[in-house]
């Protein structure tokens, strides 16, 4: 697989291991908080190609985030739109990857100790699909719910996927 790179308003050209020590540290600030780690993908069919970008946000809840994003470009028209969701949940599915149970493992133990004073871990998969009459998406919504899910992570769709559908989203543009 090829290096990704990871970039925020603050730092640019992160590997995956400099991203995950931004998280340990945000954790480890309050390891008595109630954390979620979102992952997602958005993309954007330009002219003449099709920009992806994957969110990785770390939120403490009521407290803040810590957040950074991926770029991939597909050097053509995407039109298709199960093509275009199917790839961004693929992308999604490799940022998931690179958590892999030993990185899992440290980000629990930061809050194991604090469980009885409320601390909490989660994580989702953002998937920029809804389920409403209206949605052109709502097809696919059992498909890739069902791709995110068997990647161990919480599934979850409009109105409830900011990462992909309002962080990712901004960056696509």
């Amino acid at each position: 697989m090829e290096l990704r790179h990871f970039y925020n308003l603050q730092e640019k050209g992160m590997l995956f291991e400099q991203v995950f020590d931004h998280i340990i540290s945000f954790m480890n600030q309050q390891p008595q908080a109630q954390y979620k780690l979102m992952l997602g993908t958005d993309s954007q069919v330009h002219p003449r190609f099709t920009r992806f970008i994957s969110g990785i946000v770390i939120q403490r809840l009521g407290y803040g985030v810590w957040a950074c994003a991926s770029k991939t470009v597909v050097n053509r028209k995407m039109n298709n739109l199960h093509e275009r969701i199917s790839y961004e949940t693929t992308l999604t599915e490799e940022v998931a990857a690179m958590f892999t149970e030993s990185h899992k493992t440290e980000l629990i133990n930061i809050i194991l100790p604090h469980i009885y004073e409320g601390a909490t871990f989660t994580i989702e998969g953002h998937i920029d699909i809804g389920a409403g009459k209206r949605n052109r998406t709502r097809e696919f919504v059992r498909e890739m719910r069902g791709r995110i899910e068997s990647s161990g992570l919480e599934a979850k769709i409009k109105p409830d996927s900011f990462v992909a559908s309002c962080y990712a989203n901004r960056y696509t543009k």
